[in-house]
């Protein structure tokens, strides 16, 4: 997956997701919120931006604020 790197993969892995058909079945933000509830200190929201780019199919930096702030309203 774009984006996911092999520490972040092997979190996706352990909720069972391997490919990016089931993260996009899961989102980014339910995703998330389970590996930071797994994972407190370590889970930062680098990852919630590289999980919604691999499901988006682009580069992670090319999220603009106003898009990162959407993210952050939805964990809410």
């Amino acid at each position: 997956m774009k984006n996911i790197g092999p520490k972040s993969r092997q979190w996706l892995a352990e909720l069972g997701i391997y490919t990016i058909d089931e993260l996009r079945r899961v989102g980014s933000i339910t995703t998330y919120k389970m590996l930071r509830e797994r994972y407190p200190r370590k889970v930062s929201l680098n990852l919630l931006w590289g999980l919604e780019a691999a499901i988006r199919d682009m580069d992670w930096r090319a999220f603009t604020e106003s898009e990162k702030q959407e993210l952050r309203d939805k964990l809410r």
